[in-house]
């Protein structure tokens, strides 16, 4: 099972990240969570899960010289990127740690993001428990996560098309449903939740939906796993890569006060 019009390696995480982030679906949403986001100068803002740093350059305009940003990321691959990148920032500060356990004191920060991250924690609930622990009085979390459920791929053979999906819900994304489930786990952690905002991401392009979605490099995996016959994942394929395509999912921007 291969087809010449998708990928099979697996990308780069930090090349897919920057990828996502001068797309056009990155592009806006980004721009979208910056604006709930509503950092002042000044502020002490924290970018959990902050990657290469694709989003800390944004943030240290957005607090001029007199703010804070602080950016935490478990990976030292990506903390060390994000370090070189922002050298120049005085105002930017990269750590290494864990969402679920911030090396920070109470009360610390006014504003915090999580993009794309919730998805892969082990714990949401501790995570979104220590992010309210560290915001003070009145501080906002904008929280932008998919719904991996929501996922939809074109093709004439429905059923394969729920295979697909469910495949990735239940076994390629940890927290596959977390975009419709924060409002919720925000409030169990002491949140308001002021606004949920419904973003649909559409890709009508197979060769730019393969560089985000992994589409034959996913089907390999729900072939081993049984969710797709090789006959079925051959039809599957052909589809896709002849077109017309269309596949779209919805992310969720979630804004949560303190």
């Amino acid at each position: 099972m291969t087809s010449s019009a998708f990928t099979t390696d697996r990308p780069d995480p930090i090349d897919y990240l920057d990828r996502l982030a001068v797309s056009d679906i990155g592009r806006a949403y980004k721009r979208r969570m910056l604006d709930e986001l509503d950092v002042r100068a000044g502020q002490t803002v924290l970018d959990l899960g902050c990657g290469p740093g694709t989003d800390l350059g944004r943030l240290a305009a957005a607090v001029t010289a007199t703010g804070t940003v602080i950016g935490v990321d478990r990976e030292p691959a990506m903390v060390d990127t994000a370090r070189a990148r922002m050298a120049d920032q005085p105002v930017v500060d990269v750590r290494l740690g864990d969402v679920h356990d911030l090396a920070l004191p109470e009360r610390t920060a006014d504003r915090a993001r999580t993009d794309r991250v919730l998805q892969h924690v082990a714990d949401p609930r501790r995570a979104l428990g220590e992010i309210r622990r560290v915001l003070r009085p009145g501080g906002r979390l904008v929280m932008g996560e998919p719904d991996w459920e929501t996922l939809t791929i074109d093709h004439p053979d429905a059923d394969l098309t729920r295979a697909y999906t469910r495949h990735v819900a239940d076994e390629v994304v940890r927290n596959a449903a977390i975009g419709r489930q924060l409002p919720r786990l925000a409030a169990g952690a002491g949140f308001t939740v002021p606004a949920v905002i419904p973003v649909t991401s559409v890709f009508r392009d197979a060769q730019i939906a393969d560089a985000f979605l992994g589409l034959e490099r996913t089907t390999r995996r729900a072939v081993a796993a049984g969710y797709f016959t090789e006959e079925a994942a051959e039809r599957w394929l052909d589809h896709l890569a002849r077109g017309p395509f269309l596949a779209a999912v919805t992310f969720y921007i979630v804004v949560a006060e303190a």
